[in-house]
Formats: structure tokens, sequence, C-alpha cells
């Protein structure tokens, strides 16, 4: 039993040893999709800045998470929608997140060798944000001082390279299906807020990050990839 446990913890402290990890930030924008705005995928409102982990398990995937920060306005006075525009309404909010999953390589992608190291890649997980519960009554928004929380089920597509031994350049865009009809305050939930609604109530938010990352690599890398 002693040789076997002996056996069990050795294989991991030399996996452990044989991984690279990754520290650093994300800097970008932010926007959303909802009943309030413009409905484009991707059209920056705010900036949205962060920091994320990754823990490199092979050349093709990795474990992942990050801390991001974004602000987003959405108006319907710039809508393509002609009735949006007659509405006239404007809200802006803030979204914070905590987002953990798997990022997934699409070619094989070996920070232990030596020389260029590129790779597109995709991002999902589990995506937990807090954000500014909001209402309009009498198409004036109302700003409580309440904050909120949902899940929401990330998608993203990036790509990535090394630029250095030690540090790599992604840039990526990543979209948010959230599990909540609210961040346009167009949709407040509790029963005192039922005259408040409006739009299309049985379809829930999106939020899009997009931007670049810049981590720095660490961890001691197993002598037999050196020289590959």
């Amino acid at each position: 039993m002693r040789v076997f446990l002996v056996v069990i913890l050795t294989l991991i402290f030399v996996d452990l040893r044989a991984q690279t990890y990754e520290v650093g930030l994300f800097a970008g924008a932010a926007n959303n999709i909802g009943d309030v705005g413009r409905t484009n995928f991707i059209l920056p409102s705010g900036l949205a800045v962060g920091g994320l982990f990754k823990w490199n398990k092979s050349r093709r995937y990795a474990w992942r998470a990050s801390l991001i920060y974004g602000k987003f306005t959405a108006d319907d006075s710039k809508s393509d929608i002609a009735s949006r525009r007659q509405r006239g309404y404007e809200v802006d909010n803030n979204i914070l997140e905590a987002s953990a999953g798997l990022e997934f390589n699409f070619v094989n992608y070996n920070l232990h060798k030596l020389g260029p190291a590129f790779t597109p890649y995709l991002y999902t997980g589990v995506t937990y944000f807090r954000y500014d519960f909001r209402y309009f009554d009498a198409g004036q928004l109302q700003d409580i001082d309440q904050r909120d929380g949902a899940f929401a089920i990330p998608m993203t597509v990036g790509v990535k390279g090394r630029i250095n031994q030690y540090l790599i350049l992604g840039a990526e865009i990543g979209a948010r299906y959230t599990f909540t009809d609210n961040l346009d305050a167009s949709n407040p939930e509790g029963s005192n807020f039922e005259q408040f609604r409006f739009g299309n109530i049985f379809s829930d938010d999106w939020y899009v990050f997009s931007g670049i990352t810049l981590t720095y690599t660490f961890g001691r890398k197993p002598c037999q990839d050196c020289f590959e």
C-alpha cells in the first residue's frame, strides 16, 4: 500500500512540474445585446479590464480562470430599429464577472519547446457576474443602488502566440449568454416590477468582451521537451 501511494504521489509531482502556467491581463471593450440600443454582436460601448490565469495541462487544452470588469451603454437613438429610436431609452451598466473553464487549442501549442508557438483557440465554461439592478418608470431610468447576480455561458474564440520566451500575446472575442433579461433594465424581476417590463421577455440578454491578453508563463519545463 505504501509503495502504491509513493508511486501515485510521484506521478502527480512529476506531472505538476511538467506544466506551464500563465498569469496576465485582459484589456478591451464591452457591449451588450438586448432590448435597448443596438443589436450588433460586436460594437464596443465601454471599457473592460481584468486578469486571468491558465494551467496548460497539455498542448491541446488548458484550464483557465479569469476576473473581468466591464461597462457598457445601450442607447436607442443609435439603433437601426425605428421603434427603438422613437422610444429613446438609454441605459448604462457595469459587470464584474468570475469565470472558469476549458480553453481548447486548434493545433499543438507547446510552450516547452523553443521557437514560435501560435494557435487559434476556443474557451467555454461557467461564468457568474454581478450587475446593477435598474428599471424604467415613465421613460426615466431608476437606479435603486442595488446589485444583482446571474450565471452565464461564455463562448470565446481567439488567437494567441508567443512573442518571447516568457510572454504570450492574444486577441479574443467572448460572448456571454446570460440567465437574466435585465442587463438593460427591460425586465426587472419581482412582482412589484411587473408594470415596468417591456421588450421580449422570453429572450435573455447577452454581453460581449473583446480585447487582447498578455500573459507571463512560468513553471518548470520538462527537459525532454527542451530540445524537440
